[in-house]
C-alpha cells in the first residue's frame, strides 16, 4: 500500500505483546500509571517507558501529569475501536491464549470497552432496543427512534444533552467475545454512566470486568425484556 495512511507502521506498534498488554489495559477507560502498565505488561519500568514514548509519539495514548504521578490513557474511542476489533479477529481466527484465566467468563458477560458496556449483556441490550423498535439500524446506521428517546428519557438518561456534543449518539461496536454489535457512542457511555451510578454493575479493579449487582441483574432484564430471545443462561448476577 504505497499510497495514503500507513498501517503497517500502527500495525507494528500495537502487535508487541508488551504494548498490546498495556493498550488492553487502558481498555477499561481509566488512565493508569507507567508502573500500572509495566506490571500489565510484565516488563521492567524502563521498558515500559520506552514502549510508552513510542505509543505517545504515534498518538495513540495520551499522557497527564497530576503532582509527581503522570497518567496514560487512550487518545481516543478510535483506539479502543480498533484494539475491540482486533480482539474479534484473533477470537475468530482462533489466536486465543493456550491457558485463559478466570476471569475470562466474568469478561465475556460484561466489561467496558473503552467507556461503553461490552460482552453478553451489552449485546443482549443492543438487540433488545432493536427488537422493539427502541433503535433502528439502516444501510450500517444505528439510530435512537422517537420510542427510545421516550424510554430513555424516562429512565434519567439526558438524551437531548448528548446530542449537543461532536460525538455521534450512536455507534454499533463490533463485541470481541460475542462476535455480534453492542451499542457505542455516546448513548453507549451514557448507558454505563447510568448503570455504575445506580450500582447497577461495578467495576473490578484487576480487570475490565464489570460485576452485575442483583439490583442490576433486575433492572438489565427490565430493559431487555421486549426481546424476541430468552436471556442465555450464562447472564447473572456476579456481585453482592
Amino acid at each position: 500500500m504505497k499510497e495514503g495512511p500507513s498501517i503497517a507502521a500502527v500495525a507494528a506498534l500495537i502487535g508487541d505483546p508488551a504494548r498490546a498488554n498495556m493498550l488492553g489495559a487502558l481498555m477499561a477507560g481509566r488512565a493508569l500509571t507507567a508502573g500500572e502498565l509495566a506490571r500489565e505488561a510484565g516488563v521492567s519500568a524502563p521498558t515500559a517507558s520506552g514502549h510508552l514514548a513510542r505509543l505517545g509519539q504515534a498518538g495513540l495514548v495520551l499522557v497527564e501529569a497530576q503532582g509527581r504521578h503522570r497518567y496514560f490513557r487512550l487518545s481516543g474511542p478510535d483506539v479502543a475501536h480498533v484494539l475491540e476489533g482486533l480482539m474479534g479477529l484473533a477470537a475468530r481466527t482462533g489466536r486465543l491464549r493456550t491457558r485463559p484465566g478466570p476471569r475470562d467468563p466474568a469478561l465475556r458477560r460484561a466489561r467496558t470497552c473503552w467507556d461503553h458496556m461490552a460482552g453478553e449483556w451489552a449485546v443482549r441490550l443492543y438487540e433488545a432496543f432493536l427488537a422493539d423498535g427502541r433503535l433502528a439500524a439502516a444501510a450500517g446506521q444505528v439510530s435512537l427512534t422517537a420510542a427510545g428517546r421516550s424510554f430513555f428519557r424516562a429512565e434519567g438518561i439526558d438524551v437531548a444533552a448528548l446530542e449537543t456534543t461532536r460525538r455521534p449518539l450512536c455507534r454499533a461496536c463490533l463485541d470481541w467475545s460475542e462476535r455480534r454489535p453492542h451499542l457505542g457512542g455516546g448513548l453507549g457511555r451514557a448507558i454505563l454512566d447510568h448503570a455504575v451510578a445506580r450500582h447497577w454493575v461495578r467495576p473490578t479493579a484487576e480487570s475490565r470486568a464489570l460485576a452485575v449487582t442483583p439490583p442490576g441483574l433486575a433492572a438489565l432484564r427490565r430493559w431487555a425484556a421486549n426481546a424476541d430471545k430468552p436471556l442465555p443462561a450464562t447472564i447473572a448476577a456476579t456481585g453482592p
